[in-house]
């Protein structure tokens, strides 16, 4: 335990701004805590949550002061405190409505997956352009034609994009018409999104030829 993890409770001194990289790290924080909590354990020292989420334990002291976390010394950090605090800053503890666009393969996967309602993102609306797909259920859900998108956004929504790269573009551009402001694209193209809009992208076919590389300079050593 290190000196650094002072008493706490401490109030909170909410940061106007907080670095978008502590940002980025949060959610593996908050993973690691989720899983400590399914263990039964209380308490957890920086070393050992900083090792849980792949990150130094400095690092990790850093960004929790930043949300006016500081643990207790001798003892380490209230596991379900903090649990509270990192969604609390995240939004996850209100219900955040998600819409995804294109259910194909990797929009089935997606609709699938349940650790979306989990940690507070549930997927609300699945829509697609195909209207042979219309009215067919996928993990408990309907899925409407896009048309249908201004009717299925409400405030707050996180847009999903999981259509062929083509359409990727056209399909951004409607969710934003219907006010959505924050979108993560997995179509494998560049998006042009107003500035008021976060656009996150997650591209499997780069983050494989990234690891061919480190592979292929492996076998050239």
């Amino acid at each position: 335990m290190t000196t650094s993890e002072l008493a706490e409770p401490r109030t909170p001194r909410r940061r106007e701004v907080i670095p978008e990289a502590t940002v980025a790290r949060l959610p593996l924080y908050l993973r690691a805590l989720h899983t400590l909590a399914d263990e039964g354990t209380q308490t957890v020292s920086s070393e050992a949550l900083a090792e849980a989420s792949g990150v130094n334990s400095a690092k990790l002291r850093k960004d929790l002061s930043q949300l006016g976390s500081y643990g207790t010394r001798g003892v380490g950090y209230d596991v379900t405190h903090l649990i509270s605090q990192i969604s609390r800053e995240l939004g996850l503890s209100r219900r955040c409505s998600v819409v995804l666009v294109g259910v194909g393969n990797l929009g089935r996967a997606l609709a699938g997956y349940g650790g979306f309602a989990s940690r507070g993102l549930a997927i609300d609306a699945l829509l697609d352009a195909d209207r042979a797909m219309t009215g067919e259920q996928i993990a408990g859900m309907t899925v409407r034609h896009i048309d249908d998108l201004a009717q299925v956004v409400v405030p707050g929504s996180i847009g999903v994009i999981a259509t062929p790269a083509s359409a990727a573009q056209e399909v951004c551009d409607l969710l934003v018409g219907a006010g959505v402001t924050s979108i993560l694209n997995f179509a494998p193209t560049v998006l042009n999104v107003p500035a008021d809009v976060d656009l996150r992208k997650v591209d499997l076919s780069i983050e494989l030829q990234i690891l061919s590389f480190h592979e292929h300079r492996k076998s050239l050593a």
